[in-house]
């Protein structure tokens, strides 16, 4: 008997196929929570680069629909009833981190606790600017914000005198659920390890189940223990492109995971040249079954 622990599997929000139509948007995610999945994972970019001025350009641009994820998760807090609701990951330090801390508890307590925040760095400067925020210390900053956005979460009001922010006996209201909210890392350089490990509630890699990957892990855990953490509390999400990954090849990463102590596992489906919100749901529908006990479900 396979006595490992089963992973939580999710799914990837599709936003650069399901459109702007709020009754595919719905009828996706009652279908995905239908089928048994556990959480909804969303991406965020506030803004998208134009390419007629930028030749070369490379990434998500304007022409890429991106879905707000505190309005999105606002709607899907209603739409659904268990789902837990993720960001994979919201682009902290392009962000007021007390708004943050507000819109987050919000939709916490919208949906029952249900809220699940996965942080990171970004890539995109352009982003930044339109946004008023320095790209340059992107990552230390992200730190100082997880701390401010953790004290608001708990306490009625907050002083707060750090290197970026500055708060003066104030507070938010509603406050979450629980009195906090999960805080996942997600990124691969060493900062971001140091950061899951010593602050985070887990880490999002983005790679395959290879020795690399082996070794992030064991990184993680490293740091962990370095801060007087119990590594064993600490999530890790693998996330499976279907389009990136051949089929046949599929079981063999939800294993490899597994094997590495990955607790989640979220599935995507854009890239399949799927055409309507149904499609995500049929294929999504198959790979559950293809997956799941390989998935310890």
């Amino acid at each position: 008997m396979d006595n490992r622990k089963c992973m939580r599997v999710g799914v990837v929000f599709p936003h650069l196929e399901i459109g702007p139509d709020p009754g595919a948007v719905r009828d996706w995610a009652q279908g995905v929570e239908d089928l048994g999945f556990r959480h909804v994972v969303a991406f965020d970019h506030v803004l998208g680069a134009g390419t007629g001025t930028r030749p070369g350009w490379y990434g998500f641009s304007s022409e890429d629909l991106f879905h707000e994820v505190f309005v999105l998760f606002g709607f899907l807090a209603a739409a659904t009833r268990t789902l837990e609701l993720a960001t994979g990951v919201l682009v902290l330090p392009q962000r007021q981190t007390a708004l943050v801390a507000k819109q987050a508890a919000e939709v916490d307590v919208l949906s029952d606790g249900r809220l699940r925040l996965g942080v990171g760095i970004g890539w995109n400067r352009v982003e930044y600017d339109a946004l008023g925020m320095s790209f340059a210390d992107r990552g230390a900053r992200c730190a100082e914000q997880v701390e401010l956005l953790r004290a608001l979460w708990a306490r009625p009001t907050v002083s707060f005198d750090g290197r970026w922010h500055r708060v003066d006996d104030a507070g938010i209201l509603p406050r979450p659920v629980r009195g906090t909210i999960p805080v996942w890392f997600g990124g691969s350089a060493e900062p971001v390890l140091r950061r899951a490990g010593e602050l985070g509630d887990g880490w999002l890699p983005e790679r395959p189940p290879d020795e690399t990957a082996r070794a992030m892990v064991g990184r993680v855990r490293s740091y962990a223990l370095g801060a007087g953490r119990d590594p064993s509390e600490l999530g890790v999400e693998a996330r499976l492109v279907l389009s990136e990954v051949p089929e046949p090849k599929w079981p063999d990463f939800v294993a490899g995971w597994r094997d590495l102590g990955a607790t989640h596992l979220c599935l995507n489906t854009m890239g399949l040249g799927l055409a309507t919100a149904d499609d995500h749901i049929r294929m999504l529908h198959s790979t559950l079954r293809d997956l799941g006990p390989v998935a310890g479900r």
